[in-house]
């Protein structure tokens, strides 16, 4: 009984530091106040940039993902996430981002918002 106790307990522990999936990654506030002194053709080009920036991350962050489900799979050890290739962080600031940017363009009335 102690030993199923402890395995299930390690294999929460193990999967608990697993690299979570882009889509599941919550967007961190930032206000849209950081963005309304920009023209609205500066706030697109941005916002371009920063949606392939999103994408970039959220490829490396899948791959994170994909490698921790197969390292723990063969050795019970989440690779990718103890790697630093984690990118949760950084997908989160990025939507946050997008998110201001957006309410600062649609505020502005710029364009296709």
């Amino acid at each position: 009984m102690k030993i199923l106790l402890i395995g299930t307990a390690v294999v929460a522990v193990l999967l608990s530091g697993c690299a979570r999936r882009p889509d599941s990654i919550s967007a961190t506030s930032i206000p849209m106040e950081a963005y309304t002194g920009d023209s609205c053709s500066s706030l697109n080009q941005q916002l371009t940039n920063e949606k392939e920036n999103l994408s970039t991350l959220s490829k490396q962050q899948h791959d994170a993902a994909n490698g921790d489900a197969f390292g723990v799979f063969l050795i019970g050890v989440p690779i990718g996430s103890l790697a630093g290739a984690d990118k949760e962080g950084e997908i989160a600031t990025s939507k946050g981002k997008i998110n201001a940017m957006e309410a600062a363009m649609h505020k502005k009335k710029c364009a296709g918002f």
